[in-house]
């Protein structure tokens, strides 16, 4: 075979395994043994290749007009090559550099080539004692600074963003979930996540889906028929509601259940109009006269409770809400048929902008299992 060309097996005359000869041309079959710079693909007096001094389309670093120019990445080497050649600028060897960057010498060699290739230009002078850079490639060197030094401050300014964002988790959940499955969520979170300052807002369904929509929360939980327009989630509990009374109630010592008109006819302590609670009975009794005027609409499960206690009338409260009371007797649950009190809660955000981070974790931490929607 002829000194400068590379084939498929040995090399003669002195031929490196990395397709470099001893008088200093590249075996890859690009570059002139005299001049670093100028490539056989197409610089120097080339006809038609549009650069120095070639015939047809004049001169042009670029391609003619109207046509497109490739994308800045098929023209850059990708920062791991041009870390692999700050190396070996750094330790003048190529297998030096190969471990420092964590490859194998060959990896190494071929990465060196195709950057060179991709350039068009030679990089790297290699011979038995060692790798040095040409002209062209202490260059390039410089300007490979430059951009992994840029990539580096780019990499700490995104940390930074991520840092900031895992500093503090908004969340904001409707009165069921916010009062009774949350504290337990929380506490394993901050095992987790000690450093992450956690903010609650506590409202009905509604007003959870308005604050997700104004960027004011990271993450929302919501006791509805089902996810919010506009929003996606993941089922993260299950939830009755109850009929309960005080045990002065005449409800209280019935032995029949009720049946779901009489439910419906009854004035009722209730929540008020937006809350997960009241829509769940408002769809379940619609088909039955629709609800009574309410005897009392409150703006919290904790009041309506509060007043079902102390005797103002019978409520319709989820079942987490009640267990102490009903252990106590303080309330006492009325049975219902004909009628299904049954919710799903779920974790929702934005269409299209799942949680991160903190909101993630939170999360995996919830009691069931999430589903898809």
């Amino acid at each position: 075979m002829s000194r400068g060309t590379r084939g498929g097996g040995a090399h003669e005359d002195g031929a490196h395994e990395d397709g470099t000869h001893e008088d200093g041309t590249y075996g890859g079959g690009v570059y002139e043994g005299g001049d670093r710079g100028a490539s056989r693909s197409g610089a120097g007096n080339r006809a038609g290749s549009g650069t120095g001094n070639s015939a047809g389309s004049g001169t042009g670093s670029g391609p003619a007009d109207g046509a497109p120019r490739p994308h800045l990445s098929h023209r850059v080497p990708d920062l791991g090559a041009l870390e692999l050649l700050l190396a070996v600028a750094r330790h003048g060897s190529l297998g030096a550099a190969a471990r420092e960057v964590g490859i194998t010498q060959p990896a190494a060699s071929s990465r060196i080539r195709s950057m060179e290739r991709q350039l068009g230009v030679a990089l790297v002078d290699r011979s038995p004692r060692g790798s040095r850079l040409t002209d062209a490639g202490a260059l390039v060197t410089d300007w490979a600074r430059r951009i992994v030094e840029a990539a580096e401050a780019f990499d700490a300014g995104a940390q930074a963003l991520r840092g900031r964002r895992d500093s503090r988790l908004r969340v904001a959940a409707s009165m069921t979930i916010a009062e009774y499955l949350l504290p337990g969520w929380l506490i394993a979170l901050r095992a987790e996540r000690p450093d992450t300052a956690v903010s609650l807002q506590a409202g009905n369904s509604a007003a959870v889906a308005e604050r997700l929509f104004a960027g004011d929360a990271d993450v929302g939980f919501v006791e509805g028929l089902a996810v919010p327009d506009g929003l996606d989630g993941v089922v993260v509990a299950h939830d009755r509601l109850a009929v309960v009374a005080a045990p002065s109630h005449p409800w209280a010592r019935r032995r029949a259940p009720l049946d779901p008109a009489e439910l419906a006819a009854t004035p009722l302590v209730l929540r008020e109009r937006g809350s997960g609670t009241r829509q769940v009975l408002d769809a379940a009794l619609a088909a039955h006269g629709g609800l009574a005027r309410p005897l009392l609409e409150l703006a919290s499960t904790t009041a309506v409770k509060a007043a079902a206690v102390s005797g103002a009338g019978p409520a319709v409260l989820s079942e987490l809400a009640i267990t102490e009371e009903l252990a106590s007797r303080r309330l006492v649950a009325v049975p219902v048929e004909g009628v299904v009190l049954r919710r799903d809660l779920r974790a929702v955000w934005p269409t299209g902008h799942r949680p991160t981070g903190p909101a993630r974790d939170l999360l995996s931490l919830t009691r069931d299992r999430p589903r898809e929607r």
